[in-house]
């Protein structure tokens, strides 16, 4: 007795500890209980004439703290999202009122299940009620409106508008091309003065840069050596030009010693007192140039008066050029001419190579060289990717995929056995004529609405119909696929040899088959292209990415 009474009390004691606890942990269940998600529905209309638009309606009640994420896309098929309008959020509180409304439509009548969409509120889902909307067609007055077959399909000629925007953007390209080598290379720039100076006469520009250096500022700032150096260096040129003696390269004495030479040889009519000047003029130079010397100002201008005496008077002592030096020297002038203008082309064409090659590195680099092949050269399943695609509904059961071509529907002629089972079967077909690339549909209605499809006979058949048509060393692998929808279906893919229209060899390819079925039905899509075309693969995978189909018939 005694003992149950220290339990009696031991348990009392305990439950006046924890009971602060107890109701602590009451509040937090309490709270969370009414800061829990609520989430409600509606539809404006559950009654729509085809191509109408229905609004619906989502509210989501959350804490301030939730982080809500509404669907996205096509997740709304067999009816198609035509609008997700912006979420409109209300405060009250630390309570946050979120609404978001989508249109919806379909352009098939009948009823149309709206299904469960998932919400997820800090990465719990949750799903909203589906719902019926029935779409009506449009009452068609067939008496005073008259009824017409479906016109057959035609051919359109393919739009030359690629070619045509690549041809102007070429020739852009050329135009601005030859702009910069017309204004580089071809023009005539204005000559600037030094380019004036240099095309004068020897005896015109030796005199002319005498006069430069009687205005020069040299004596003025005591640049003597800058002055006497000058000097030389223009008497000098001008005995090489126009009196064709090695002056530059040859020393003062050596300079005096060739002139009395020619002077001798009757070639130059030069007096010794000329030649005397000019051996004094020089050894002045020398000796502000090497020794500092430094001669007074009256000295420097006087020497620079008597060079310009002694070109005046070499010019005069040279006897005139014969007809046979003139031709020569114009038959030289010729062939400077054109070995200038050779120049300036093999500059051109230099220049153009060059930019050339480091456009296309740098696309190359930036794109990849096999894809500036491919787009100059052309391919055929990279043109398809490139171009405008098509989304569109296919049979009955329909099939809706995204395709870069319209798939066209074929002609099935069914066996005498399969007539029992198969009710009707509509198959549609898209084959490049050029590699493997191939887009097949197929939906099939059972003549027992109470029959599941058989999967696993299907895909044997499809593989027998590879094997008929030349294929070997097929690989297959299965796994399970979800449209954007969360339609469930079977995708069956793998690898082999195939037989390319037009080519005698294997070629490695690879394929995908999705089958999706239910009750009375069945539909499939088939998949085949080369195994190294990425462009193949982009359209592949853009295909499976689009494809929608209905479970219900």
């Amino acid at each position: 007795m005694i003992y149950i009474n220290r339990i009696i009390e031991n348990g009392a004691s305990f439950i006046k500890r924890i009971s602060p606890l107890f109701v602590f942990l009451l509040f937090i269940f309490e709270l969370s209980a009414q800061e829990s998600p609520n989430i409600s529905t509606k539809v404006d209309t559950t009654f729509i004439k085809i191509g109408e638009q229905v609004q619906w309606t989502v509210t989501v009640d959350i804490d301030s703290t939730d982080f809500v994420i509404f669907p996205e896309g096509q997740t709304f098929s067999p009816l198609e999202t035509v609008e997700a309008f912006a979420t409109d959020t209300t405060r009250k509180k630390d309570r946050l009122t979120l609404q978001k409304i989508y249109a919806l439509t379909q352009f098939d009548s009948g009823a149309y299940k709206l299904p469960s969409q998932r919400i997820d509120i800090n990465g719990t889902g949750f799903m909203t009620d589906s719902m019926l909307i029935n779409v009506a067609t449009i009452p068609v007055d067939t008496l005073n409106q008259k009824m017409y077959d479906i016109k057959p399909l035609i051919n359109v000629e393919k739009s030359n508008y690629d070619f045509w925007t690549y041809l102007l953007i070429g020739l852009l390209i050329l135009s601005i091309l030859g702009g910069l080598l017309y204004w580089f290379v071809f023009r005539k720039k204005p000559l600037t003065e030094e380019e004036k100076v240099a095309l004068l006469p020897p005896y015109d520009r030796a005199l002319l840069e005498l006069k430069r250096l009687e205005n020069s500022k040299y004596l003025i700032q005591d640049e003597y050596k800058q002055y006497y150096s000058e000097l030389t260096t223009i008497v000098r040129s001008y005995l090489e030009e126009d009196a064709h003696v090695t002056a530059l390269e040859s020393t003062t004495g050596q300079l005096i010693e060739k002139l009395e030479l020619l002077k001798d040889a009757g070639e130059l009519k030069l007096d010794d007192d000329t030649i005397k000047q000019f051996q004094q003029i020089l050894q002045t130079a020398d000796l502000v140039k090497f020794a500092k010397n430094k001669p007074s100002t009256t000295v420097a201008e006087q020497d620079r008066k008597l060079v310009e005496q002694i070109v005046e008077k070499t010019h005069e002592a040279l006897p005139e050029p014969t007809e046979e030096e003139l031709l020569e020297q114009a038959e030289y002038q010729e062939e400077l001419e054109r070995r200038a203008k050779k120049k300036k082309i093999k500059i051109a064409i230099i220049s153009t190579i060059a930019v050339i090659l480091i456009g296309i590195t740098i696309a190359g680099v930036k794109f990849g060289f096999g894809y500036m092949k491919d787009t100059v050269l052309g391919h055929p399943t990279k043109e398809l990717l490139e171009g405008e695609w098509i989304r569109s509904s296919y049979g009955f059961p329909p099939i809706q995929l995204e395709t870069p071509q319209v798939l066209i529907r074929q002609k099935i002629k069914l066996p005498a056995e399969a007539k029992a089972a198969i009710a009707d079967i509509q198959a549609f077909q898209y084959a490049s004529p050029i590699g493997l690339f191939n887009i097949g549909t197929t939906s099939i209605t059972l003549t027992q609405q109470d029959v599941e499809p058989d999967f696993e006979k299907t895909i044997e058949q499809i593989l027998s119909n590879f094997e008929s048509q030349g294929a070997k060393n097929i690989i297959t692998k299965q796994e399970e696929f979800s449209t954007i929808s969360g339609v469930k279906g079977l995708k069956v893919y793998g690898s082999g040899q195939f037989i390319a229209p037009g080519a005698k060899e294997l070629m490695e390819g690879e394929y995908t088959v999705l089958l999706f079925g239910g009750k009375g039905f069945q539909q499939y899509i088939i998949l085949t292209w080369l195994e190294d075309d990425n462009y193949a693969q982009e359209i592949v995978d853009r295909i499976l990415a689009s494809v929608e189909v209905k479970t219900e018939l």
